[in-house]
């Protein structure tokens, strides 16, 4: 009698802690359920559960104290974020009008005779002028781009003319440079929902790119799927270049006349757009990919 009632106990006993660990483990999946929509979703909201283990609400007022702390941090990173591009582009609208006014002082200065010493400090002030006006231009852009995302103008685009129109305005200058594109297009429109703008500012930054680090060659194709390809030769960009060519100011360098924001600008813009660009390197060629996969419906 006595072992059968021993058995018992101990059957009772695993039911019992079998229920609890149910119980618990189900609390523990609750609140991992939570904390990943919690950190996906911007919400107040605090984590709960349905147990009374005490272990497990003390660890839930845990999870609520640090998700606390993150919205915090988060949304001091917004602030700031927000902050810095307003600034960029209040600075470099304000740096705009000084800039454009000596421009016009330089050029009537360059219309008068002058000695050879003034010449050439006159061209040097001339090319830092430039500089500066390519630089508060590129920020300008760039802090536009990162902050205007619902201003774009989604419509259907022929990437196939876009792509032509864009490669005919920068041929002379790649001509002029020795470099003479191969261009490779289905025979076939390739239409996706874009923004115009946009699209031609993203391939004009790809040209000025290979412009500035191709080795003499450029190929340039687009397929059917939506996929644009740059690929050039250079010697100045290798894989860890590679990897950063999309950070903001970001130059290799033989590439100090550049901002660093050209192909920064042209990441914001295509993933703005619903795309996706990425870069390789790849026995001594630099591939630059975009790819606009969505058709329009």
């Amino acid at each position: 009698m006595l072992p059968w009632l021993l058995c018992g106990i101990l059957a009772l006993a695993a039911a019992i802690l079998a229920w609890k660990l149910f119980f618990l483990c189900r609390s523990l999946d609750q609140l991992a359920r939570q904390t990943g929509e919690r950190l996906d979703q911007d919400t107040n909201n605090l984590l709960f559960t349905s147990t009374r283990d005490r272990a497990v609400r003390r660890l839930a007022a845990e999870l609520n104290k640090h998700l606390h702390r993150l919205r915090q941090a988060r949304q001091q990173y917004e602030n700031g974020d927000r902050a810095l591009k307003e600034a960029i582009t209040s600075i470099s609208h304000d740096l705009r009008t000084p800039l454009t006014a000596i421009w016009g002082y330089l050029e009537l200065l360059e219309r008068e005779e002058l000695p050879d010493s003034a010449q050439r400090c006159l061209s040097q002030v001339d090319e830092r002028v430039q500089a500066m006006r390519q630089l508060t231009e590129e920020l300008f852009r760039y802090s536009v781009a990162v902050s205007a995302g619902e201003e774009l103008h989604l419509e259907p685009v022929d990437l196939k003319a876009a792509l032509e129109e864009s490669a005919a305005s920068f041929y002379a200058v790649l001509c002029a440079q020795g470099i003479t594109p191969v261009i490779t297009m289905p025979e076939e429109r390739v239409v996706r929902s874009l923004d115009r703008g946009a699209l031609s500012r993203v391939l004009g930054n790809l040209f000025q790119n290979a412009l500035k680090y191709s080795a003499g060659d450029l190929n340039i194709s687009l397929d059917s799927q939506g996929t644009i390809q740059f690929s050039n030769r250079t010697a100045q960009i290798g894989e860890v270049q590679t990897a950063r060519l999309f950070d903001r100011f970001f130059t290799v360098e033989t590439g100090r006349s550049s901002t660093g924001l050209g192909l920064s600008i042209a990441k914001t813009l295509v993933e703005q757009m619903g795309g996706s660009i990425s870069a390789q390197y790849d026995g001594g060629r630099l591939t630059v990919s975009i790819e606009f996969r969505q058709p329009v419906l």
